[in-house]
């Protein structure tokens, strides 16, 4: 806790239009509390203030609260005077300010998969790599030793062995040379060679770069562990930059996304909150390695996803050797929505090929899983709440396999709930209290509303005006006491620029493309019967 001592910070606060929700007891009441560059400070004399307040009004809860800064400032004040200082000198008591290394920290994953030189470092038997080389081949039809090594994603001098090992039992054979040395000679299957390919492709018909062992994949995972991120009062700042937003939710966002467990957001549509999550984001700094597949007992599961998985924002040097079996990423954000089913929480087996397709929250590992729009999946919340009992609260998950088997697998991400249900229509307390961290994301205030505005007619390319929203609002919001959301701006933006387009004019803050953006924006307050009925229980 830092306090400030000063009459200067004290009229600071005071001067200040508004504050956090964190800076005061409760609600809207006994502020004692300034942020300064990101920076939280308890104002002795704020302290005493609201401390003289509450005992006048009785107030207990303020009171018990209020007491403690007291006790604590005491302490330090006494503390100070034993070590000499003068006390009326000092502006500031407690934690000293963060350095900018403290306040900014940079996260750098300094992971690297080495590369394997022999069979017996890629942690993959010789059976399966001889059986890969030979389905690799069978789908090429002809190719170089160095072709099928990089196809393989592993050196030359690994697969070498196997090489000679199939052409002794005559299953390969050399059918040309396209350079020097038997890196370039040229194989194809031989009949006895298409009958083992055709036996391999019968077990399994992958045919990417060899797969990473589970538990190299999971020594990966440890080493790469979200936990690692930090976030601060002012890193949050600078991931955010741009986005209007109460500072009292990035104060509860920033502990969420340190801890690497649990969020939900929940609050009334259109304010954000699935803005914020991918927000967040920016927030996890690093890049990551990935196996292009995993190998567990015998299954082959697939785990890039290029519809998924990002380039990473800052590519290693060219000349960095590591083992070509994994790619390098951007930490995952793994985004899904009413299409949810328990069965894509599952591996997914493609029965003619053998292979696995990753769940969800396999890939989204070292990163975040967001569930969008909680609540309306195609599964019952309490069944799909109930599947992430144990992987909420042991950090790990199991699989099933087509033949029963059991595979362990890290639940090491940030999971992300975001809903406009309220958390207690949810589930019970239960379930409820795995989830961490509950956050209300709150309508905007008027002075943040009008902010929105500006920032979306910048970008938009529509002039401002104040009198404008001055009419939007006493037309179209307080006869109706409708409330603000974040995402109003945008939309009736939108709509008032495609009117305009279809009156074949400047769009500009006119009343008359307001009123007709707002009219084919809002529906009617009153309720009417257009002869028809939708059943909401299926």
């Amino acid at each position: 806790m830092r306090y400030l001592l000063d009459q200067r910070s004290y009229e600071e606060m005071l001067a200040r239009k508004s504050h956090p929700r964190d800076c005061y007891v409760r609600n809207q009441e006994y502020c004692h509390h300034l942020y300064i560059d990101g920076v939280k400070y308890t104002v002795a004399r704020a302290v005493y203030a609201c401390l003289k307040e509450a005992q006048a009004k009785n107030d207990v809860d303020a009171l018990l609260h209020l007491q403690m800064h007291v006790t604590d400032l005491e302490r330090l004040i006494s503390e100070a005077r034993a070590r000499g200082e003068n006390v009326a000198a000092l502006r500031m008591l407690g934690d000293p300010p963060p350095s900018d290394d403290e306040a900014r920290p940079q996260l750098s994953n300094s992971f690297l998969p080495p590369q394997p030189a022999t069979i017996d470092e890629t942690g993959l038997n010789r059976t399966f790599l001889t059986e890969q080389f030979l389905r690799i081949l069978y789908n090429k039809g002809r190719a170089t030793g160095m072709e099928l090594a990089e196809a393989m994603g592993l050196f030359y001098r690994v697969i070498e062995q196997i090489i000679i090992d199939l052409r002794n039992v005559e299953q390969i054979d050399i059918v040309g040379q396209r350079g020097f040395g038997d890196i370039n000679y040229e194989y194809v299957l031989t009949p006895r060679g298409q009958t083992a390919a055709q036996a391999a492709m019968e077990k399994v018909q992958y045919v990417g770069v060899c797969p990473v062992p589970l538990d190299k994949w999971i020594e990966s995972v440890k080493a790469q562990t979200v936990k690692n991120v930090k976030v601060t009062r002012r890193n949050i700042r600078d991931a955010f930059e741009g986005l209007v937003i109460d500072e009292s939710i990035l104060n509860m966002v920033g502990p969420a996304v340190n801890s690497g467990s649990s969020v939900m957001l929940f609050g009334y549509p259109g304010n954000g909150k699935t803005t914020i999550a991918e927000r967040i984001t920016y927030l996890m700094g690093d890049d990551i390695f990935i196996p292009y597949a995993v190998y567990a007992d015998g299954a082959v599961i697939k785990m890039y996803d290029s519809v998924i998985h990002e380039p990473p924002r800052r590519p290693l040097p060219e000349e960095t050797e590591y083992d070509r079996r994994w790619i390098r990423i951007s930490r995952p954000v793994v985004i899904v929505g009413g299409e949810l089913t328990l069965e894509q929480l599952n591996l997914v087996y493609n029965p003619t090929s053998k292979v696995y397709e990753a769940p969800f929250q396999m890939k989204a590992n070292c990163g975040i899983f967001l569930i969008d729009d909680f609540g309306r999946q195609q599964v019952r919340v309490f069944d799909l709440l109930n599947r992430w009992i144990v992987p909420l609260e042991k950090r790990y998950d199991f699989l099933n396999t087509v033949s029963g088997q059991k595979i362990q697998i890290p639940f090491d991400q940030l999971i992300m709930f975001s809903t406009n249900l309220d958390p207690k229509d949810l589930g019970d307390d239960a379930l409820l209290r795995r989830i961490k961290f509950k956050i209300e994301v709150i309508d905007p205030t008027e002075e943040q509303w009008r902010e929105i505005w500006k920032i979306m007619c910048k970008v938009r390319k529509v002039p401002y005006d104040d009198r404008s929203i001055d009419y939007l609002i006493a037309k179209w919001f307080k006869p109706d006491q409708r409330p603000f959301r974040m995402c109003q701006p945008r939309d009736i933006l939108d709509q008032l620029i495609a009117i305009a387009r279809y009156n074949m004019e400047t769009p500009t803050l006119s009343p008359d493309l307001l009123d007709a953006a707002c009219l084919s924006y809002f529906p009617s307050k009153e309720k009417k019967n257009f002869g028809a009925k939708v059943r909401l229980d299926l």
